[in-house]
């Protein structure tokens, strides 16, 4: 907290006024009511934030592994195998 204030150039007593000037400026009954919209605003903000951090996880979690290479150069046993050179016929 001293890090925040310090930040701002705050003071104790700087504070202290501010806080009176809101009090004053709003009123014993507006400050709650402010106070509960802000937590329900940061709840609301946080469940989004783990809902959008679970559909990625979930989306990388389904995502389909990539296969195995094939190899095409590889012969088959049963599969005669062909010359390197194509063979001519001469008429």
């Amino acid at each position: 907290m001293n890090a925040m204030l310090g930040i701002l150039g705050l003071g104790g007593g700087e504070l202290v006024l501010v806080l009176v000037v809101v009090l004053v400026l709003f009123g014993a009954k507006r400050i709650p009511e402010f106070a509960k919209g802000l937590g329900k605003g940061i709840n609301e903000f946080k469940k989004a934030s783990r809902d959008v951090t679970e559909a990625i996880e979930n989306e990388s979690a389904a995502a389909p592994k990539p296969a195995a290479p094939v190899n095409t150069t590889a012969q088959s046993s049963t599969a005669p195998a062909k010359p390197a050179v194509p063979e001519t016929k001469t008429v």
